[in-house]
């Protein structure tokens, strides 16, 4: 039984309906819930570590950890800090089932990504969501990056897979975990579907929230050691530093 809700349920119709700002209540203007003045104030990341996307004092610099070792991934691209209201946004999506919020930062994500690829960004061939355990699909009913990824496939014009990558083993949950024990917790915790062919592909595994990096830096290994030409991350927000309580 397929457990993830229809891309084509009557849901989305309040998305090409006149709606209001979801931030301030006026008339948005826009073919999304928010209007210009919101959407101008939306937490923007603009100074990051030009690898991982770390908030950073200034553009242009790669952070500490990124200079000492390269991670497996080539570059992660994010619009937003994870601050207010992003990161309410967010949560209402991800743990209150609130699908048309997730699809209008989806939105948000796929306007940033057309901007990158203008100014030279390499496009993907594949996208990838990061699959969920089995056990948590069943509890929440759906997987969030899955619609992210099949939400932007679309309006990226890139392939969307979302049966290459597995999440064989029930593991705690990132959020629970302080920065180390969020490394521990992804050992073999991801694997590659049967005959899957990555060789020499460059793709983008697509998350919500990025913290510590270490599901990023897990896919991207396996994917890397499996033959992939280059692995980008794309999320919708960014944490400004490596916090216990936040999520991955």
């Amino acid at each position: 039984m397929d457990c993830q809700p229809s891309a084509t349920s009557k849901v989305y119709i309040w998305l090409n309906s006149s709606q209001s700002c979801v931030l301030c209540d006026e008339p948005a203007h826009n073919p999304y819930s928010l209007c210009h003045s919101c959407e101008q104030e939306l937490p923007w990341l603009d100074e990051r570590c030009e690898i991982c996307a770390l908030p950073l004092a200034m553009s242009g610099l790669e952070c500490g950890p990124c200079r000492r070792k390269a991670p497996a991934y080539t570059r992660v691209e994010v619009p937003w800090h994870y601050g207010f209201p992003v990161d309410a946004l967010i949560t209402r999506f991800k743990h209150n089932a609130q699908w048309p919020l997730g699809r209008m930062l989806a939105e948000g994500l796929a306007r940033w990504l057309l901007q990158a690829y203008a100014d030279g960004l390499a496009r993907p061939q594949r996208l990838l969501p990061v699959p969920m355990a089995r056990e948590r699909l069943r509890k929440r009913g759906f997987n969030q990056t899955q619609m992210l990824a099949q939400w932007l496939a679309p309006l990226l014009n890139i392939r969307c897979d979302d049966t290459l990558l597995l999440r064989p083993q029930a593991k705690r949950a990132q959020q629970e975990l302080n920065a180390q024990a969020r490394w521990q917790n992804l050992h073999s915790a991801f694997a590659l579907a049967d005959k899957a062919l990555v060789r020499g592909l460059h793709v983008a595994i697509v998350d919500d929230v990025m913290t510590t990096g270490a599901t990023a830096q897990a896919l991207a290994l396996l994917l890397r050691r499996a033959g992939a030409h280059r692995v980008d991350i794309y999320c919708l927000a960014r944490t400004p530093r490596h916090e216990d309580n936040q999520p991955d």
